[in-house]
């Protein structure tokens, strides 16, 4: 098992009434440096300004995309050719990446490659140090930029940091 370090940028809250932007991944292994990027046409014609603005693309942007369908199927192929046996997606808020990842791939490619489960970077380490009031973005060493391969970057090495200097049992 791969552990896979995801974030997703969307132009609203919830999957299918709006539209997720653009997602990165990164193959949590001690470089780090295998990744990948996708950009996604929206949707949809719903999207709230504000959330969008986020990503740091406008509207005419987004819509030159490439489509959901070839972006998650090619995200597909990156997953096998990356992940030893079925991989493991976590990420910083995964009640939020996860919906977005998970519909997408069941919508448009007709299956998840991460199955039905999901991991919580945050609730991983409020369990590791035992204290429900502790966060663990102070780990990240790559800023928080709000592009999504930063930021998956940026969790992953906190992933590591959790590992290497904390004690957390994990096989990366």
């Amino acid at each position: 098992m791969s552990y896979i370090m995801v974030d997703i940028e969307s132009d609203g809250p919830i999957p299918g009434d709006y539209s997720m932007i653009c997602f990165g991944a990164v193959l949590v292994e001690p470089d780090l440096a295998t990744t990948y990027y996708g950009r996604l046409k929206p949707i949809s014609e719903k999207w709230i300004p504000e959330a969008l603005a986020v990503s740091g693309f406008t509207r005419e942007e987004v819509c030159a995309f490439p489509g959901p369908a070839h972006t998650m199927s090619e995200f597909a192929v990156w997953l096998k050719e990356h992940s030893q046996g079925q991989p493991m997606f976590i990420s910083d808020n995964n009640g939020f990446d996860w919906q977005f990842i998970n519909w997408y791939f069941h919508h448009f490619t007709g299956s998840n490659p991460f199955g039905f489960s999901s991991s919580n970077l945050g609730s991983l380490y409020k369990g590791l140090v035992k204290d429900t009031f502790q966060n663990f973005k102070h780990l990240r060493r790559t800023r928080h930029t709000h592009h999504p391969v930063e930021d998956a970057r940026g969790n992953a090495e906190a992933l590591l940091t959790m590992k290497q200097e904390m004690g957390l049992k994990i096989r990366l």
